[in-house]
């Protein structure tokens, strides 16, 4: 039990990646807070699967995380109730997609507020515990696109460019101290909110869901093949563990080579 005694903090963990980054973490032993959108049963169920099928501590704490107080509050609550955090995983996103000079004001603000300041407000908050202890993991899911830019999604690609740029800052002010700081940035993973764009696709182009899967991949990633989220999972868990306590201040793409081109 690699991560046995530790405890982590992931945000948009009901679904998705961050679930089966949960899944990963809970499997190398740490007590997980999950924070992530679901009805009452929907969460008590999966608080209950994880700690069935890996004898963690599970509990789930709910945040609006576009509103930075909530943001710390979150970080505040998962540290009484746990003690303290040393694993922190900013996952949770949103996307809205238009053109630069069509896109909606509020949804560029929310997209910004959910995507790159609530991993700020939640960094912020939990660093003077990790530094204390002198051990933190802080992992930043950014995207391709906090590498690379696509059209029609100004506010994503601002965000995650952001959250590189965070991360490489926060690696640099912690470097030495036993915390690191690293970004994972998928390609297309096979999660609900690609599985709606593989939907949009088939209905707009009367097409085949294996023609609309190919065709959406054939437009960025090379391999071919859909990222799995459970694969991302394990990068994770990977960069949690002793042995990746060198590696900081990485921006580590996992896309089939999307950013090789």
């Amino acid at each position: 039990m690699v991560l046995g005694g530790k405890r982590a903090l992931i945000t948009g963990a009901t679904s998705g990646i961050g679930l089966s980054i949960a899944e990963e973490i809970a499997k190398q032993g740490a007590d997980i807070v999950l924070s992530g959108f679901g009805t009452v049963i929907e969460i008590e169920a999966l608080k209950q699967r994880l700690h069935e099928h890996y004898g963690v501590y599970v509990i789930h704490i709910a945040a609006d995380l576009s509103i930075g107080e909530q943001c710390r509050m979150l970080a505040e609550q998962a540290q009484r109730e746990l003690g303290s955090i040393d694993i922190l995983i900013n996952n949770a996103g949103i996307q809205h997609v238009a053109p630069v000079d069509q896109f909606p004001k509020e949804q560029w603000d929310a997209v910004l507020a959910v995507n790159l300041s609530a991993a700020f407000h939640l960094i912020a908050s939990l660093l003077p515990s990790m530094r204390r202890k002198r051990y933190g993991r802080i992992i930043n899911i950014a995207s391709v696109h906090g590498l690379v830019g696509s059209v029609n999604k100004a506010a994503y690609v601002a965000a995650k460019h952001g959250l590189v740029g965070l991360t490489k800052v926060t690696a640099l002010e912690t470097a030495g101290s036993g915390v690191t700081c690293n970004a994972i940035c998928p390609g297309w993973v096979l999660t609900p909110l690609v599985e709606a764009q593989i939907l949009q696709r088939m209905e707009e182009g009367h097409i085949s869901r294996e023609s609309a899967e190919q065709r959406l991949l054939s437009d960025k990633q090379p391999s071919g093949e859909f990222v799995l989220p459970a694969q991302v999972g394990a990068l994770a868990a990977f960069l949690c563990s002793d042995a990746a306590a060198n590696i900081t201040g990485a921006s580590l793409p996992i896309d089939g080579a999307w950013t090789a081109q």
